[in-house]
């Protein structure tokens, strides 16, 4: 069974809506009041200086994210070797979440930060471990790259099979098979 991982009350919710050049950063004292904005382009020196704001709070930060390509990762690791816990927030959820609050599908930066605020406040959250960090980078990149290789397999294979049961389809006229079609078919398997 997974652990349940609940929002302490006490914790400032930070939410960052991720993308190449720059994250959108909405920020919430449990106290309540207003919500702190701030953008942050993707520089060490602006990572830096978030990470320095946020430890300058005082308290408790939870951090949560959608995880956006690859563009996450060096953020999520420098806060994690800031010490903050950071919450990964599934990319569906997150759709079907804006969807629901927003009465609508269209989307912006600003919002997609209000729905992660809302989905880490509600606790719709996962633990983010950072595959380096784990030491399980290499078993990651070893997957996408099966992942890849099965997907091009799969895709190069029914090309295969499209293109050579469009062109000959090698139907004895009873409608049966013939036995050269089938052994062609055979040498791709």
């Amino acid at each position: 069974m997974t652990k349940l991982h609940s929002t302490p009350p006490d914790a400032v919710l930070v939410a960052i809506d991720m993308s190449k050049h720059r994250q959108e950063v909405l920020l919430e004292r449990p106290e309540g009041g207003r919500r702190r904005r701030m953008t942050v382009m993707a520089t060490k020196a602006d990572y830096d200086r978030l990470a320095d704001d946020l430890t300058a709070i005082g308290r408790p930060v939870i951090v949560g994210f959608e995880a956006t390509g690859n563009y996450h990762r060096t953020l999520a690791h420098r806060l994690l070797s800031a010490g903050f816990e950071l919450r990964l927030i599934s990319s569906v959820a997150l759709a079907r979440t804006r969807e629901a609050l927003h009465n609508g599908w269209d989307k912006n930066d600003s919002k997609d930060a209000q729905v992660i605020l809302h989905m880490l406040r509600i606790g719709a959250t996962q633990r983010y471990v950072d595959p380096l960090a784990a030491g399980i980078n290499d078993l990651q990149e070893m997957s996408k790259t099966h992942e890849a290789i099965s997907k091009a397999k799969t895709q190069t294979w029914h090309r295969i099979l499209t293109h050579y049961a469009r062109q000959h389809r090698g139907l004895h006229p009873a409608g049966r098979t013939c036995t050269a079609s089938v052994a062609m078919y055979g040498i791709f398997l």
